[in-house]
Parts: structure tokens; C-alpha cells; sequence
């Protein structure tokens, strides 16, 4: 009798396991509302960032808009300061972060991510014209960088050490201080460093070689396997087809989204 009973429970807690493995209603609950809501630094060219209309624009934006035109939902953009945004997912502001979060392992176990849809890594910028041509000349200069980005933790990868790493909130306000002779380098991510280069040609170049190489994903919680799953599967297609690469093109002149090239 008491094998019997023990077996009975075993099965009982595999089928709640089961049960609960199988589906979490994540999804489902984006369906039934009709809409998918992201959280995003709405600073961060060229991934999503205002233009001076205040028309939300960027890679990120173009490709979100194109999945829930695939899934039959609406996207609702919602702005957050970056240095809380997983706390601001934890406490349901928002469904998803889709805004070039780099997949870490800490943030791993905060969140759970897609597979990666593009590979960035840190980089250095300077003023045209800087006696800095290499990432070993950095040291003992003032550097900056985004508050609660990749490139706190970059900077330490440095050969050698700054004297002194400020901490912006936005990625511009560290560009100013560039301009201004208050800062050697900008330490940024990069897609965005390259598009500040691109689109302000002859004020900054760009240190040759990555600090780090990065992958972007989007970071869903803990939980909601559902919801991600599905944004992976939808994600997965738009590569297949070509649309991630020809998104990527209009934005980077170049598809830095296909797997195969990284």
C-alpha cells in the first residue's frame, strides 16, 4: 500500500510539472489584450530613439513593428530610464525589453532572453584629429560611458586603466562632453557608436578592434517562456525571409543580423 501511495504522488507532482511546463498563458494574454507593450531607452540610436518631430524611429522599432503586423497585435512603446529597466519589467511596466540589451550572464539570471538577433560589442570613440589611435592610449585618460550599459564593465577590459570613467544617462550627453575636451574617448556600444560616426562625418573616429563582442537579445520575465517563444519563433522567420537583413541594412548599411557572419 505505502509504494502504491508513493507512486501515486510521484505521478500526481510529475502531471502538475508537466501541466505547468506546458504553458504559462504568457502568450496568450499578449493575444487577448491585442498588444505587445516593450520597454526601451528612447535615446539609443540607431536602435530606437525620437526624432526631433518626436516620431519614435530606429532598427529595434522597425523590426518590432514588423512582428506584430506578422502576429496581429499592436506594439505599445513604453520609455524608461535603463539603469532600472529590469526592475520596471519585474514590476509588469512593461511585457518585454527590446531595445539592443546585451545578453549577460547576470542578466540571465534575471531575465529570460531570445537567441541572439544581432552580435555588437563595445568600441572606443574620438574626436577627429585625437593624439588617441589605439585602445592602449586610452589609459590614464577620463572616459565616458552609459550609466547601467555594456560599457561600465568594458572599460575595466581596457589594457590599461582610466584615471576617471563618467557615468551618463544617456549616450549624447557623453558625446557633448567629447566635444567639448572634457572626456577622450566615448565608450559605447557598437551600433550606436558607429551610427554617432555615420551621421556626424569628419567630428569622430573610431578606434580600430572591439573592446568586447556582444550579442542583443530580448529579455522577457522569468516565467513567461510562452511569450518569448513565440517572439523567437515570429523573429526566427523574419531572418529566414529576409526582412531582419533588409532592416538592418536601411539602418547599418549592412545585415549584422544573419548568425552565419558572426
Amino acid at each position: 500500500m505505502k509504494r502504491i501511495t508513493i507512486l501515486a504522488l510521484v505521478l500526481l507532482l510529475f502531471g502538475v510539472t508537466t501541466m505547468a511546463q506546458a504553458a504559462d498563458g504568457s502568450w496568450d494574454r499578449v493575444k487577448k489584450e491585442g498588444k505587445l507593450v516593450i520597454g526601451l531607452d528612447d535615446s539609443f540610436p540607431p536602435m530606437g530613439f525620437k526624432k526631433d518631430d518626436g516620431k519614435l524611429v530606429g532598427f529595434d522599432i522597425d523590426a518590432a513593428e514588423e512582428l506584430g503586423k506578422r502576429l496581429g497585435i499592436q506594439i505599445v512603446w513604453q520609455p524608461t530610464a535603463w539603469d532600472g529597466v529590469i526592475l520596471s519589467l519585474d514590476s509588469k511596466k512593461f511585457d518585454c525589453i527590446w531595445n539592443g540589451m546585451t545578453i549577460t550572464e547576470d542578466r540571465k539570471g534575471k531575465v529570460l532572453f531570445t537567441d541572439p538577433y544581432i552580435m555588437d560589442g563595445q568600441i572606443a570613440v574620438v574626436k577627429a584629429g585625437s593624439p588617441v589611435k589605439a585602445f592602449a592610449d586610452l589609459g590614464g585618460k577620463v572616459l565616458g560611458v552609459q550609466k547601467g550599459s555594456s560599457a561600465v564593465e568594458a572599460v575595466k577590459k581596457l589594457p590599461k586603466a582610466a584615471s576617471e570613467v563618467k557615468e551618463y544617462d544617456a549616450n549624447p550627453k557623453a558625446f557633448l562632453d567629447l566635444d567639448s575636451g572634457r572626456l577622450a574617448a566615448v565608450v559605447i556600444d557598437n551600433v550606436s557608436g558607429r551610427y554617432f560616426v555615420a551621421t556626424n562625418p569628419g567630428k569622430y573616429t573610431v578606434l580600430p578592434g572591439f573592446i568586447t563582442k556582444e550579442p542583443f537579445g530580448i529579455a522577457f520575465r522569468k516565467g513567461e517562456a510562452d511569450l518569448k517563444d513565440m517572439i523567437q519563433k515570429t523573429l526566427g522567420a523574419m531572418v529566414a525571409d529576409g526582412t531582419m537583413a533588409k532592416i538592418s541594412k536601411k539602418w547599418f548599411g549592412e545585415d549584422i543580423t544573419d548568425p552565419k557572419k558572426w
